[in-house]
């Protein structure tokens, strides 16, 4: 019954999108130009997607076939499971995005309201197609696998088939978040070193060739990317906290609703999210924040009596639980754990905002150094965004101690779990971004009013505000979900180890993550390293991709002198089709790297001190993993978001305002901002999770293999 009622409040996401998606495509697209506009960048958009899940597809027939010989179809089935819907979940909110941006664009001409209800519904379909897809994906999989649809499954099979669903999902992600943030990073800073440095024109100006690329990778990095990265956060760390309480509580009266307690918290908050999203009215003061922030604020309120009402009925308030490890705890102290996963969020949201909103001291402070030049303008940009990561770190920090006193490593799950049951409306925040972005671009080619670009304008830089925002969301939510994640790592082997019958490969292994032991230390410099390694691979990628676009433009800048006088067209496909090109290439090598780094750092300890080594070792490098990707992706994303505001809060007349020297210098550490921000900083994430659910998975083979 409890299951049947989560597939159809699941169910409800999939009608609120096709209710909001057919509301949209009913309002007013504009002006024929607008949407020659548009139409260009929806198949641009449409092109580069399908290239790359054409890529993806080949990619992962490869490991499906693997995970199909190595452990067992079901298995294979649910990593298949996971990357459709992933992939999907970004198809779908992309192609709705490409749809609203003209339509937001004609709305804004009429009033700013209009614009933010467009824009805002547009994100929300996308955020409640995440949301939807992933708990609909793990629940009625589990349902399968469990029975419950005349299936038969023993314990280890739904655990492993339930793993690689999250494997599947985490694939398409972090292909999708390098992918796209190569293409949309290349363009914009490519498009901006020519553009605006070199021949003096404004932004989304017509005449610049990479105007349409740089509009294509807004959606294909931001609203496609965000949403395959949200999806796998989500279905991850949901199906972690299922597979921790199968482990913790097995043996219990009550294992079934413990198991389904995360399932049912994410699905009443569905509901409460797209309660929220009516609740997303300008208010007089035309504070578009304001309004944004008021229903997500109403979404977490309803949650909190949502998630109340699932503690009640599937575990109750007074009942007592003991895991297998001893730990004791109350139906009450879990829902505690939830109340702190949603004020962790609400305290991420705060300082995400604070350090990259232009009316705080850390986006003015880098504002300011700009009047001295383009060198002090990186210093003081690099400095906030080190900076950045502090009070994260202490809210996460805060978060793990309180909710491991209250329910021990259950309690960090749930807490976890609360804090992605918000990610349809999360989602929603982020996809705003590059609807609005769009918006501004279409109002400045398509030559309208100045008075609608002023209020795209003021659309696009709250929407700048709330990508960042949602960025540090999604880290700091990756971080404690890959925290899970480990610990699954753990009692996943500890399991196997106590049950040498069972499982005879694991007969003689001992745990020693002591830093005694050398092969931990290894283990965790060298999970440390990788997220500065990939990060390295991710802005060296940018950067040939926009020096490629940068000779583009200046070619056709050269070859047809009449587009500067606008008697000559740009090719704008070119630009595109070039990105394409480049982001697909040049994806590859590192999304490999956390899919084959526990592979590899396995069998090497393997073969130099043997199997308890390998596997004390692996585990540690986990750690390292989750505490540099961890620091790294809020330092790149928080500072990114604080270059780009700078600029923003020059532009509107601060400092000399535009074409002023603080401007070139802050047009300067923008552009070092932009693969910061949009492509390294974001692709850490799913890498963080990518690299604990394959190390899960080697157990699983070597488990099935012994």
């Amino acid at each position: 019954m409890a299951l049947t009622l989560i597939v159809l409040l699941g169910l409800l996401s999939i009608v609120y999108g096709v209710w909001a998606t057919r509301s949209l495509m009913e309002a007013d697209a504009g002006t024929p130009r607008m949407q020659e506009i548009a139409a260009a960048i929806a198949e641009g958009a449409q092109a580069y997607l399908k290239r790359q899940y054409t890529t993806i597809g080949i990619v992962g027939i490869v490991i499906f076939i693997l995970v199909a010989v190595f452990l067992s179809l079901p298995v294979a089935i649910g990593f298949l499971i996971g990357a459709v819907l992933s992939g999907a979940a970004g198809f779908i909110g992309m192609n709705v995005s490409v749809r609203a941006n003209v339509r937001t664009a004609q709305a804004a001409s009429h009033s700013l309201g209009a614009g933010l209800e467009v824009a805002f519904k547009s994100g929300a379909v996308t955020g409640m197609l995440v949301a939807g897809l992933a708990l609909l994906g793990v629940a009625i999989y589990y349902a399968i696998l469990t029975g419950v649809l005349g299936h038969e499954a023993n314990e280890r099979v739904v655990i492993d088939s339930l793993v690689a669903l999250g494997f599947g999902a985490s694939l398409i992600s972090i292909f999708a978040r390098l992918g796209g943030g190569i293409f949309t990073k290349g363009a914009d800073v490519g498009g901006d070193l020519v553009g605006k440095v070199e021949a003096g024109i404004p932004e989304d100006d017509p005449r610049n060739p990479a105007t349409i690329a740089d509009n294509v990778g807004d959606n294909v990095g931001d609203c496609a990317g965000m949403a395959a990265d949200l999806f796998e956060t989500y279905a991850v760390t949901v199906v972690a906290t299922m597979v921790l309480a199968s482990i913790f509580f097995a043996g219990n009266a009550a294992l079934s609703n413990l198991i389904l307690f995360p399932l049912a918290i994410c699905a009443v908050c569905i509901v409460t999210s797209i309660a929220g999203t009516f609740f997303v009215k300008l208010p007089k003061n035309q504070s578009i924040m304001g309004a944004l922030y008021r229903g997500f604020g109403v979404s977490a309120l309803l949650s909190l009596v949502a998630i109340a009402l699932v503690t009640a009925i599937l575990v109750g308030f007074g009942t007592e639980y003991t895991t297998t490890t001893g730990v004791s705890f109350t139906g009450w102290d879990l829902y505690l754990c939830a109340v702190i996963g949603l004020a962790i969020t609400g305290l991420i949201v705060v300082i995400t905002e604070y350090y990259t909103g232009t009316g705080y001291r850390p986006v003015r402070s880098i504002a300011a150094a700009s009047v001295t030049g383009h060198g002090t303008n990186v210093i003081q940009g690099l400095a906030i965004s080190l900076e950045a990561t502090a009070l994260p770190a202490l809210v996460i920090i805060a978060g793990i101690m309180a909710t491991h006193a209250l329910a021990g490593l259950f309690g960090i799950a749930i807490a976890v779990t609360a804090m992605l049951a918000l990610a349809g409306f999360v989602v929603a925040l982020d996809a705003f971004g590059p609807v609005t972005d769009n918006a501004g671009g279409i109002a400045e080619m398509a030559g309208l009013p100045s008075e609608v670009r002023v209020s795209t304008d003021a659309l696009d830089a709250v929407g700048n505000t709330t990508k960042a925002v949602t960025k540090g969301y999604a880290i700091g939510s990756a971080g404690l979900g890959a925290l899970v994640l480990f610990a699954a790592y753990t009692s996943d082997l500890n399991h196997f180890i106590a049950n040498p019958a069972t499982y005879p490969y694991f007969a003689d292994v001992k745990l020693d993550f002591s830093l005694a032991n050398p092969y931990v230390v290894v283990g965790l410099l060298f999970g440390g390293m990788l997220p500065f390694l990939f990060a390295a691979m991710g802005m060296t990628a940018v950067g040939r991709a926009a020096a490629a676009i940068v000779e583009e433009v200046r070619r056709q800048f050269r070859e047809k002198p009449g587009i500067m006088e606008g008697r000559d067209r740009p090719d704008y496909g070119r630009a595109v089709d070039l990105l394409t090109k480049a982001a697909i290439k040049e994806m590859i090598v590192p999304s490999l790297l956390p899919v084959l780094s526990p592979v590899v750092a396995y069998f090497i300890v393997l073969a130099v001190a043997g199997k308890s080594e390998a596997f004390s070792a692996v585990g540690a490098m986990l750690l390292g993993v989750i505490v540099t990707g961890l620091f790294v992706a809020l330092s790149m994303t928080s500072g990114g978001g604080a270059w780009d505001n700078a600029k923003k809060y020059i532009e509107d007349g601060h400092h000399g305002g535009k074409g002023s020297d603080a401007h070139k210098a802050a047009v300067t550490g923008d552009t070092v901002g932009d693969p910061y921000k949009d492509t390294a900083g974001p692709a850490v994430n799913p890498m963080i999770k990518i690299t604990n659910i394959v190390a899960l998975l080697l157990l699983a083979v070597l488990a099935h293999g012994g």
